[in-house]
């Protein structure tokens, strides 16, 4: 990522951090809405689980200007997400929901240059957790 786009990413989810409990309201309804087979990985009372998302969203954007520093993190929460049955072909709607609920909460402040820097920086956290989930040993 370009420091431009981590700037980008930084700055927009400042305005996220206000509406965080409806961008978390808008994320898992429209996770559910478009992969519906995932509802059942979480619990029924998603509360605590929509603290748990903007808290590492949070953690993550911040952690953006130091990736040597995160992406240890962000390997270890791929492979916890391994260990829930997460597979890589789940994380294609979870970035989809991300970029929906930043274009309805951020409304015209979501510009394609932005909207192009969260695409950039979510790869880059999915593919490590992927990469990390996949280098687990197998269950025998």
């Amino acid at each position: 990522m370009t420091p431009h786009q981590i700037k980008l990413v930084q700055t927009s989810f400042a305005q996220v951090v206000p509406i965080a409990a409806t961008a978390a309201d808008l994320f898992y309804g429209r996770l559910f809405e478009i992969a519906p087979e995932v509802r059942a990985m979480f619990p029924d009372d998603l509360s605590g689980q929509k603290k748990k998302l903007m808290a590492m969203l949070g953690t993550a954007v911040a952690g953006l200007s130091h990736l040597d520093t995160l992406l240890p993190a962000v390997r270890a929460l791929g492979q916890r997400h391994a260990g829930y049955g997460v597979s890589a072909e789940q994380y294609v709607p979870v970035g989809s929901a991300l970029l929906w609920t930043l274009e309805k909460g951020l409304g015209e402040a979501f510009t394609a240059e932005t909207r192009g820097a969260w695409a950039t920086a979510y790869r880059v956290l999915a593919g490590t957790m992927i990469e990390a989930a996949r280098e687990m040993p197998k269950a025998a």
